[in-house]
């Protein structure tokens, strides 16, 4: 894997993430946020971000962390900024969950930390942009994946500036039209810019370099491939034109909107294929459990996108297409990034504690990390769960869903003890587990002074 160095922080944003996944659904399963409130109630604004920023963002910026000199086989720049981003998003994301409870009335919070958990959460991210960015630029011409990195940025970049907009408005400091316009209209654009740019695409670009290396499958970027990255920035683009268009009070955002839909379901058509086709074209025939866990991902992408451009079935989704947003966040983005972290947190436990014995000893697999019977019982009740908590949402049974994310919520943590087996080293043979030389691994926390 040239390139390929330990973010030593990498672990620490992982075990931020699955915390607030956790935290998330379990607040669902106490009957927090929409179906049980409005999709624009405070409640469901909180639980969305916390599901958002805590478990998508955090999980999005330790893989990228990781995986970002790998695409550009390059070491990261100012590895120093790691820690002092984490420290700064988790108590901002703190602050906006607490402003979003104060304007559903409850005490002790003020709608003031709206503001000042944005403010924090722009640093935070930005810190982590910095990082990135150095390090995509170092290279030229940059790779097809790091193309898609580099416009999830962009998209990310966006909609947190939006959405320190929306904070502004909601807390009573701004009151400038355009403003409150962009609020009252731009909602779903902020939601586009950060779930469909910054996470998607993001994870497309991840996906077309970590896929061939997974399934042993040819790695050079074809015409498909490409035009992806074009048909899926030109959407992005689109969409962000349309936030500007509602600020500047003109009536195009409509058409603009249209036109990014209609590419949006173009450029996932063609990931689909150029997905399909990596599976075909793999060499190693029996693949591991991480890659099984991705194709019900794939297809929940591929369903809830098409489903969302048919009049009908958004119609039929509820309020705000609610059904398939679920779809798209917990089957698509929830269900990849579990199963990729099935692969990463043992690998990264692998490398930690075994590479510096490597060649003087006997070590384990790393597969020997981990016990994919029992994992494999937990994603299929995990997509079972979403599958079946994403009906209820379109039937309008909001018990049903509880029982349903009530699974979903079991298999969760199922697979996070699985992680915490790996990094335990658990599963390994005793006379392999830890070798004279190899370091004992922490469970979340750096074993070594971090990297420039």
């Amino acid at each position: 894997m040239p390139g390929a160095t330990l973010s030593p922080w990498t672990m620490s944003y992982f075990a931020a993430a699955c915390l607030f996944l956790v935290t998330g659904q379990g607040v669902m399963v106490a009957g927090y946020g929409y179906p049980f409130a409005a999709v624009g109630a405070p409640a469901t604004l909180a639980l969305v971000h916390v599901i958002a920023i805590g478990w998508l963002g955090l999980l999005m910026t330790g893989a990228l962390m990781q995986f970002v000199p790998v695409l550009v086989a390059a070491p990261l720049r100012g590895g120093r900024l790691a820690l002092p981003a984490l420290v700064l998003l988790i108590p901002g994301l703190l602050l906006l969950v607490g402003g979003f409870a104060s304007l559903g009335g409850a005490e002790g919070v003020s709608p003031a930390m709206l503001p000042a958990g944005a403010l924090l959460l722009v640093t935070g991210f930005g810190l982590v942009i910095f990082m990135l960015a150095a390090t995509l630029f170092t290279v030229r011409p940059m790779p097809l994946p790091a193309r898609f990195v580099a416009v999830g940025l962009g998209a990310l970049i966006a909609a947190i500036l939006v959405g320190g907009a929306f904070t502004l408005v909601l807390s009573g400091t701004v009151t400038n039209p355009a403003a409150i316009a962009l609020l009252l209209e731009g909602v779903p654009l902020h939601a586009t810019l950060g779930l469909a740019g910054w996470l998607t695409f993001t994870a497309i670009g991840v996906s077309y370099r970590l896929l061939p290396m997974f399934m042993l499958a040819p790695e050079e970027a074809r015409a498909a491939s490409r035009a992806v990255w074009w048909t899926g920035a030109a959407a992005l683009a689109l969409v962000a034109a349309g936030v500007a268009s509602i600020a500047a009070d003109s009536r195009a955002v409509r058409w603009l909107v249209s036109v990014a839909a209609f590419l949006a379901v173009f450029a996932t058509v063609l990931y689909s294929a150029d997905v399909l086709r990596l599976f075909r074209e793999r060499r190693r025939k029996i693949v591991e459990l991480n890659i099984r866990a991705s194709y019900a991902a794939f297809a929940a992408l591929f369903a809830s996108v098409v489903m969302f451009a048919l009049p009908a079935t958004r119609a039929a989704a509820g309020e705000g297409a609610a059904a398939l947003v679920y779809l798209f966040v917990f089957g698509w983005l929830t269900g990849l990034g579990l199963a990729q972290l099935y692969k990463i947190v043992p690998f990264l436990t692998w490398l930690q504690c075994y590479g510096p014995v490597l060649g003087r000893t006997a070590v384990p697999r790393v597969q020997d990390l981990v016990e994919e019977r029992r994992a494999s019982l937990w994603f299929y009740i995990y997509y079972f769960a979403v599958g079946s908590a994403t009906l209820s949402l379109f039937a309008e049974s909001p018990a049903a869903f509880r029982i349903a994310t009530l699974a979903q919520l079991c298999a969760t943590v199922g697979l996070i003890v699985e992680l915490v087996r790996a990094r335990l080293l658990s599963s390994v043979a005793a006379p392999l587990r830890l070798p004279a030389g190899a370091p004992s691994p922490h469970l979340f926390l750096p074993i070594s002074r971090p990297q420039e």
